[in-house]
């Protein structure tokens, strides 16, 4: 089993490599279920949670990430299929314990915690570059949410 600080190190590491904080996640949330790493095509459907999906601000893709890093290991694959008997419990907790996180910056949007508009280039801009910039909190989430779904998976799966 991966350890907590691993996962949740390695979710920030991406992030800032120039994952987007959905493709982070899943990605280092991923080994929690499988040996192998999401395909490619899933990382890059990902990326369309960015900005709280669709740079629209509104839920953070880091939730976004974990969800469908629980839905890659423990959802149907056809649609006469059945789900893993734990995937409504742990994506429930995973919510609940997200709003948890998030809490101090006011909300699960991305526009609580990264303060952004996104459709301000200019904006967008320092927050990518700025060291100062609300990404920080953006980081904190990321990694967070990682070594949250860590324990959650622990938790109902080990």
């Amino acid at each position: 089993m991966i350890e907590r600080e691993k996962t949740a190190n390695r979710a920030a590491e991406l992030f800032a490599e120039g994952f987007h904080c959905s493709q982070a996640v899943l990605h280092a949330c991923a080994g929690l279920f499988r040996e192998e790493p999401p395909p490619s095509e899933l990382t890059a459907a990902m990326s369309a949670f960015s900005g709280g999906m669709g740079m629209s601000g509104q839920t953070c893709g880091a939730l976004s990430g974990a969800l469908a890093a629980i839905g890659f290991a423990l959802g149907k694959t056809t649609p006469k299929g059945t789900n893993h008997q734990q995937l409504n419990q742990l994506g429930h907790e995973m919510v609940r314990e997200f709003t948890r996180i998030t809490s101090e910056y006011g909300g699960i949007n991305c526009a609580d915690i990264a303060k952004i508009d996104w459709q301000d280039s200019e904006a967008v801009q320092r927050f990518r570059t700025d060291p100062n910039s609300t990404r920080k909190c953006c980081v904190r989430v990321v990694r967070e949410t990682g070594g949250c779904l860590h324990d959650l998976v622990r938790k109902h799966l080990a």
